[in-house]
């Protein structure tokens, strides 16, 4: 037990911040360390991610603030749950949600606002959840609204 804890403290002296992204039922966690502007998407690399359309989406974040705010953190992401293009918005809000939590812990106030509001003024979806989730489907149709065909003979 001695060692468990021994390891647990060394664990909590690096600096470290943990931020979740979703997207339907799509859910990311991004693992944001001290470190050298290392990316990752469940132990892969960015320029791995697919659909390789929309891996321009995972990189919004970076591209906007510059690879100079990323230079000093390493960013690990877990995805699991909903579609392909779920997991691209999951993983993007968390890389975007997880560099302003790391602006507000570890560096200014100041660096932090300027940070959200570049994010915010591109697209809110960068730090605020789409609240939209799948209606469930009801008797008398084949879907949630739509309703079968009526007829009078």
């Amino acid at each position: 037990s001695r060692r468990i804890m021994e390891v647990s403290g060394a664990n909590s002296s690096r600096r470290s911040v943990q931020t979740f992204g979703r997207k339907k039922t799509a859910t990311a966690v991004a693992h944001v360390t001290q470190g050298q502007g290392l990316i990752k998407v469940n132990g892969r690399p960015l320029s791995l991610v697919q659909p390789e359309i929309l891996r321009i989406k995972v990189l919004e974040p970076i591209l906007l603030l510059g690879s100079a705010r990323f230079a000093n953190v390493d960013i690990r992401v877990r995805v699991k749950g909903g579609g392909s293009v779920s997991k691209i918005y999951a993983i993007r809000q968390a890389i975007a949600k997880g560099i302003v939590a790391w602006f507000q812990k570890y560096v200014d106030e100041a660096s932090k606002r300027e940070v959200k509001d570049i994010l915010l003024a591109y697209d809110r979806s960068l730090l605020v959840a789409d609240p939209r989730r799948c209606e469930p489907k009801k008797f008398g149709g084949s879907g949630a609204r739509s309703r079968y065909q009526k007829s009078y003979r």
